[in-house]
């Protein structure tokens, strides 16, 4: 079975990224190496510190949508609650 992750990455300052992918390893080694232009190589989202799976590729969609929506409260609400210390949680599944 396959799933759908929605992610958010972070940088050191604190900039937070959240995004939708179908294999949340590759999509965050992929941010942290730099290998995708845009947002989150512009402002250095190195850090995965949350993801959740879905089983329906359009739950993660709305799911990716409507945290998009938060205020930056909710977002790190949720975040505490997942990772509370905000650790890159891509180090404790894959050797840097």
């Amino acid at each position: 079975m396959r799933y759908y992750y929605v992610y958010m990455m972070a940088s050191k300052t604190g900039t937070l990224y959240i995004g939708m992918t179908n294999d949340v390893t590759r999509r965050a080694k992929e941010h942290r190496d730099g290998a995708i232009d845009g947002f989150t190589k512009k402002y250095h989202c190195t850090r995965l510190i949350y993801f959740e799976s879905h089983e329906f590729v359009w739950d993660a969609i709305q799911r990716e949508k409507e945290m998009k929506k938060w205020t930056r409260a909710r977002k790190e609400e949720l975040i505490r609650g997942f990772n509370p210390s905000w650790k890159d949680l891509l180090d404790l599944v894959v050797d840097p």
